[in-house]
């Protein structure tokens, strides 16, 4: 498969050594190798797949560009998710294939499962309470992740007493409906994220550890061999779910 990396900073260098290690797939293009450079059009034309790892601020117009160029995406970008219907209509437009998630690790995505699985049999007790804490690096621009707001969804949709996500400070008591999620930024952490279920009797700790960029960077070779030949608007939890069946 011919891939095109929009997006050459860690991720994207971490994108083409495992592309390296592969006999089934070559990288064609590289776009933005430096603040200078523009969209490689005329390679973007030549892959099978273009996999962005940019930031949210330019990465909606890079989708409008690469869809209208015919294609298809892996879009690891996070941040930009209030544009969700936006990106929905241009692949329809475009009648083009694009997969994106807040998080492409392969650990991390079968953690959602547990995490879902486990938030179901505790919301079974009244006594327990949920919270969530998550750690990045100081380079992160966005606060809560994309991880972290995957994981409060899913905890919101199987603890029916968790309605409203919280991320902020509070100077009052948390209410009883609401999902506290805590984040946290410092050091070169790759990203950490712990559920905590917590009761007068016990407590309970899920948590996910990356150690490095390259399971994240797995996941979304992963995910372009997923998108290849297809049309629609994909999320990464199909590839997992499909994946395990």
């Amino acid at each position: 498969m011919k891939i095109a990396l929009i997006g050459y900073g860690k991720m994207g260098h971490a994108v083409e050594e495992v592309i390296g290690e592969s006999t089934a797939h070559e990288v064609v293009s590289i776009s933005y190798k430096n603040s200078k450079e523009k969209l490689d059009k005329e390679g973007i034309k030549k892959a099978d797949v273009a996999i962005d790892f940019t930031s949210p601020e330019i990465v909606v117009g890079t989708i409008q560009e690469v869809l209208r160029l015919g294609t298809n995406m892996v879009v690891g970008t996070t941040g930009w998710y209030d544009d969700l219907s936006k990106v929905k209509t241009l692949v329809k437009k475009y009648k083009g294939g694009l997969i994106y998630g807040q998080n492409f690790s392969i650990g991390a995505n079968i953690f959602f499962q547990v995490v879902g699985f486990a938030s179901k049999l505790f919301s079974k007790f009244g006594n327990y309470d949920v919270a969530g804490l998550e750690i990045h690096h100081t380079g992160k621009k966005d606060s809560p992740s994309g991880t972290a707001k995957k994981l409060a969804s899913i905890i919101m949709e199987n603890f029916p007493k968790k309605k409203v996500l919280e991320t902020g400070r509070l100077d009052r008591h948390i209410k009883d409906d609401e999902f506290h999620f805590a984040s946290l930024r410092a050091g070169r952490n790759f990203g950490f994220h712990e559920i905590i279920f917590d009761s007068s009797a016990d407590e309970i700790k899920l948590a996910h550890s990356a150690h490095s960029r390259r399971g994240f960077a797995e996941g979304a070779v992963l995910a372009a061999e997923y998108i290849k030949g297809k049309k629609g608007w994909h999320s990464v939890d199909e590839v997992f779910v499909e994946g395990v069946k």
